[in-house]
């Protein structure tokens, strides 16, 4: 690879310092051997991780430029290179590093004379510093609108803990802290920010850093989907910071006497100075201006993991079935009962669950995906066992719901059935299974209260009472 990519630049000294008998005269200007190896091979492995050289993102971001939703925008920051289909794995690094060696050992071939690669490095550390903000802000926002780990549903509250998976359960967690999820929000935002300008971009990676480093230990500690990612963002950050950590350690550590580095790169006037502020500024508008206004509006429409239509009027709650009968025969109450019905929930939204003994078949999703359409949008499920989520609709005349199962795991699992509300707590459903057999299920709602609407209510300090 040619360094005649970039612009022919010359080091400037803001205030040339002289030499003391203290600070030895430094020579930045000639790199060994050692280093210009260890550059291309860097330039080379980061240029492939940062910047897509898929055709297909950029068809994405051909057909969707009409109509940007915060979710197209979250789907173009969080790209990263991958050779195989499905999750993300450590593997496609290695494929990059093996590219990037043999790209390394051919540049070194071809360019002997170089002294040194000072602004090809100005450059790749603007790629990183920019791809890393991106995927900061991709991040922020959706925290920052508490949205990324939304409020329990009342599914959810009636779901034995064992019953979910450690991601699940740290979800859920974050979810019902909506001031802490804004907080981290804030910190990666204003991480994002600082890496955007060049004097303060090492003291923006330093605060990320720390804060990825939580990031990525949640994932592996409770299993979350997004180590890799996590991690892909943390080499971003070590490599902004890597500019400044010799001298900072130099002084801070060892407290020894350590000049500051000043190499500015001095674009020439004209065009080449327009296009840079241009890019600069349309980055800051589209990530932080568009994406923020848009995470805001989709923050007040609702959470984007549950679904948007609207459920059965006044029916939201938790439901005992008092009767449940198969074929005409009565099935009483029975914890191990393979096919009665133990409880129902009816969400806000059109989505019924039922308990039962009936095994589950797990959805392992772990990973931050936003789904335009319902039927997609499988947070509800995901990494919860011990009930089966139906997506429904409702008939014009309101008397037959349709119901889909939303997991795709469990199979075609449809059913239709006849709707009667005899009073306003009591639900009777009529109709046949997906087998054919008869059914009937009386609902009696239950007038159950929850520990986080009553603390909502009082405060957490003013002893609630359920």
């Amino acid at each position: 690879m040619s360094t005649t990519l970039s612009f022919q630049t010359t080091p400037v000294q803001e205030r040339p310092a002289a030499p003391t008998s203290a600070v030895p005269t430094q020579t930045p200007d000639r790199w060994s051997s050692f280093e210009k190896g260890l550059f291309r091979f860097a330039f080379l492995y980061f240029f492939l991780q940062i910047v897509p050289l898929d055709w297909k993102y950029y068809r994405d971001v051909i057909s969707n430029w009409a109509g940007f939703s915060f979710g197209d925008i979250f789907r173009l920051a969080h790209y990263s290179p991958r050779f195989f289909d499905g999750p993300d794995f450590f593997v496609n690094w290695a494929i990059i590093a093996a590219i990037a060696a043999v790209g390394a050992a051919v540049w070194g071939l071809r360019d002997q004379t170089r002294t040194n690669y000072d602004t090809l490095y100005y450059w790749l550390r603007v790629l990183a510093r920019y791809r890393l903000a991106a995927g900061l802000l991709a991040y922020g926002f959706l925290k920052f609108f508490p949205m990324q780990s939304p409020l329990p549903s009342l599914s959810h509250l009636n779901t034995h803990y064992g019953d979910l998976s450690d991601w699940k359960i740290f979800s859920l967690s974050l979810g019902i802290t909506p001031s802490y999820e804004s907080f981290l929000g804030l910190v990666e935002i204003l991480g994002a920010l600082l890496l955007l300008n060049r004097r303060t971009a090492s003291v923006g990676a330093f605060i990320v850093l720390s804060f990825l480093g939580n990031v990525f230990l949640s994932n592996l500690a409770y299993e979350g989907g997004e180590y890799v990612y996590s991690f892909y963002l943390i080499t971003l950050g070590l490599l902004v910071l890597w500019y400044d950590l010799r001298r900072l350690n130099n002084l801070l550590t060892l407290e020894q006497p350590t000049q500051p580095n000043r190499f500015r790169l001095v674009l020439p006037a004209g065009w080449p100075r327009t296009a840079k502020l241009t890019m600069k500024v349309g980055f800051v508008f589209f990530f932080v201006g568009i994406y923020g206004a848009k995470t805001y509006a989709a923050y007040h429409a609702g959470p984007y993991h549950y679904p948007a239509a609207a459920g059965l009027p006044n029916a939201a709650g938790l439901y005992n079935v008092r009767e449940f009968r198969l074929n005409g025969q009565v099935h009483p109450y029975s914890a191990t009962d393979p096919v009665r019905w133990q409880d129902v929930v009816f969400e806000k939204w059109a989505t019924l669950s039922i308990r039962s003994n009936s095994p589950v078949v797990l959805d392992q999703s772990n990973t931050e995906i936003i789904h335009p359409d319902d039927l997609a949008r499988n947070y509800e499920f995901a990494g919860a066992a011990g009930r089966h989520y139906y997506g429904y609709t409702l008939s014009a005349d309101g008397q037959t719901l349709n119901l889909q199962n939303r997991n795709k795991l469990e199979g075609p699992d449809k059913l239709t059935l006849h709707l009667t509300r005899p009073d306003a707590n009591t639900l009777v459903l009529s109709g046949t299974d997906v087998q054919g057999q008869d059914l009937y299920v009386v609902l009696e709602k239950r007038n159950k209260k929850y520990l986080l609407e009553e603390a909502s209510k009082t405060g957490r300090g003013a002893g609630s009472k359920l």
